[in-house]
């Protein structure tokens, strides 16, 4: 990603994330010298981490029921290609863990975010593929997200599609509650991001958010099948503060409840709930590096999980809660690879779940809630 716009959604991260990637060495516990004289890395301090074999660069992976198979979007000869350095060119996969399963499942166009519906017979992914005459965009700016971007189902080997969305808007960061009732999804109409929702088939679309300077997306439900977690930026600050700070917030599907999750004016981004309904997995910048971390929706300080030189990013948790999937790099945030995090020492999975948590709100929290206007 040779991008410096850091508060894209996942869909234009991951996008801009696709370069040819290297195998992670960890001979060493402590890394070599940083960038710029920077302190060293300890990465005796992370879980147990490996590659996964025989994948092309891809990005934002999120897996199927099975916790074994995934979806991502790939670079791909066949998909289209942004002119000079905007971010794309990139079309669905599906994988398995461990590299021994491929297959593809668009074949024109350029794709974003994808995700496995709880039956493991379709997926919803984010296409082009009937708007390749309409600018192709950049999905890394909010100013230029393609507008030709629409929502689709199919079966795993991608036949049987189904275009859910029919517009002139950008409709992408789509995922599905885990009882399989609802399809959450982010929209921008008139250069405004808002959530949406609907059904499997497309029908009953309902607005969930409605903000204007506020820029909410990536959204993912909890396993109440009732509460959203997502992040959002404002737009007064996009391209002005670096990083762009983003706010992690929790909201009921019928737009209310509106809860501020973070308070300290950081870019957290990228956040993907735990299925033990309290712990979720998100990305932060130390010392100007990418990590990833582990957050708690009841509050308190968020435990860092990797440590490494270049980026990681994008992060999702398997259903059982014992591994994450994320995106790594050892030379900036290009070259990426698609690892395995072993997460099995958290408690993250559904046996842990209690509900979701009520809020601790710190003594010094920024407090934002106030002017994020969730009514129409």
């Amino acid at each position: 990603m040779n991008s410096q716009r850091l508060c894209c959604l996942l869909a234009g991260l991951a996008a801009a994330a696709l370069a040819h990637g290297g195998g992670h060495n960890r001979s060493d516990t402590v890394s070599g010298a940083s960038p710029d004289g920077a302190p060293k890395i300890d990465n005796s301090l992370e879980p147990p981490v490996r590659r996964i074999p025989n994948i092309p660069p891809a990005a934002e992976a999120y897996y199927a029921p099975d916790d074994y198979h995934f979806i991502v979007q790939t670079q791909d000869p066949d998909a289209q290609k942004p002119e000079g350095d905007r971010i794309g060119g990139a079309l669905t996969y599906i994988f398995t863990d461990d590299g021994k399963t491929s297959r593809r499942i668009n074949d024109r166009g350029q794709d974003a975010c994808s995700y496995f519906f709880p039956d493991q017979k379709r997926i919803v992914w984010t296409s082009t593929r009937d708007n390749m005459d309409m600018p192709l965009g950049d999905w890394s700016s909010q100013d230029l997200y393609p507008q030709g971007a629409e929502l689709y189902t199919s079966d795993l080997d991608g036949n049987d599609i189904v275009r859910l969305t029919d517009n002139e808007w950008y409709e992408a960061e789509v995922s599905i509650s885990p009882n399989g009732e609802w399809i959450v999804f982010t929209r921008q109409i008139d250069g405004n991001l808002n959530l949406w929702r609907m059904r499997p088939d497309g029908s009953d679309e309902q607005q969930i958010t409605f903000t204007e300077d506020w820029q909410p997306g990536a959204p993912f439900y909890l396993p109440d099948n009732e509460t959203i977690i997502f992040r959002a930026w404002r737009s007064r600050e996009y391209g002005k503060v670096i990083p762009t700070p983003m706010t992690v917030f929790t909201v009921k599907h019928d737009g209310s409840g509106l809860t501020q999750r973070t308070f300290d004016g950081e870019m957290n981004w990228a956040p993907y709930p735990a299925s033990n309904g309290r712990h979720y997995v998100f990305v932060r910048i130390v010392d100007r590096n990418w990590e990833v971390f582990l957050g708690d929706l009841a509050g308190g300080e968020p435990q860092r999980l990797t440590y490494n030189w270049g980026f990681d990013g994008l992060p999702s948790l398997s259903k059982n809660g014992q591994k994450m999937l994320f995106a790594r790099s050892e030379s900036g945030r290009g070259n990426l690879s698609t690892y395995v995090m072993d997460m099995s020492a958290f408690e993250l999975g559904p046996d842990s779940y209690r509900g979701v948590p009520d809020l601790e709100i710190p003594a010094d929290a920024k407090l934002v809630v106030t002017d994020f206007n969730i009514g129409p």
